[in-house]
């Protein structure tokens, strides 16, 4: 039975050794760079099913990795192991694609259960056509792209997520807590205040739309509305 392979990607070797034992005893096949620019060689060659990384590295940090990864796979789960606190690097890291991270210093078995979920989620994520079409409007969620009167706008992985799972529920209430879930694996307040920025820049994507308007439902979530359509 094929195992699934983690690149973990931590400049600090005595952490990745650690790190690295304890996944591979929890039954992972675990690949291994020090470096983003090195990540990035071994991402392409080695294919992992999520990418566990450090944002502070050498030759390139864990945020360029990442958005150079995002370009051309934008499904694969990514959690960051990063000492900063700073909100604006966070919200940085999810902007470029991140699906979770832990501060260090950590417990191997979040770090091993965030994992899991991580895997989980994505195992049952999206498997029908990623392209989606609704009135004057079309989403292609592999290169997060969305496409509105023949404009194309170029999504970020967070915007592109949340777009993904309106289109899949038109003219129906999609909660709060299941866009946080989907994107943070979390409900808790600080990612809804995040959640709101993003709906903020997507309803003025959306307001160039004549069929689509994305609606709040206080204190539940958003509705894409179709009301516009003839």
């Amino acid at each position: 039975m094929r195992k699934d392979k983690i690149l973990l990607v931590e400049d600090d070797s005595t952490l990745s050794f650690i790190v690295q034992d304890a996944l591979t005893r929890e039954g992972f096949d675990v690949v291994c760079a020090s470096n983003g620019e090195f990540g990035l060689k071994l991402f392409k060659e080695s294919e992992p099913d999520i990418i566990v990384a450090d944002v502070m590295m050498p030759k390139m940090d864990g945020f360029e990795m990442v958005r150079l990864i995002r370009l051309t796979a934008p499904a694969v789960p990514v959690l960051f192991l990063t000492a900063r606190t700073a909100l604006d690097d966070v919200v940085k890291g999810f902007e470029l694609g991140a699906n979770d991270y832990i501060r260090k210093p950590f417990q191997i078995l979040e770090l091993v259960v965030r994992i899991k979920a991580l895997l989980k989620r994505n195992s049952q994520g999206i498997t029908e056509d990623t392209n989606l079409n609704i009135g004057d409007s079309s989403l292609d969620f592999a290169s997060q792209q969305l496409v509105i009167r023949e404009e194309a706008i170029e999504l970020t992985h967070t915007e592109a997520v949340i777009i993904d799972e309106l289109f899949r529920h038109p003219n129906e209430v999609v909660e709060a807590k299941t866009l946080m879930y989907r994107i943070w694996q979390n409900d808790d307040y600080n990612n809804l205040n995040r959640l709101h920025g993003f709906i903020y820049k997507l309803r003025k994507y959306l307001s160039k739309s004549t069929s689509l308007e994305l609606l709040n439902v206080r204190g539940i979530g958003y509705k894409l509305a179709t009301s516009k359509q003839e």
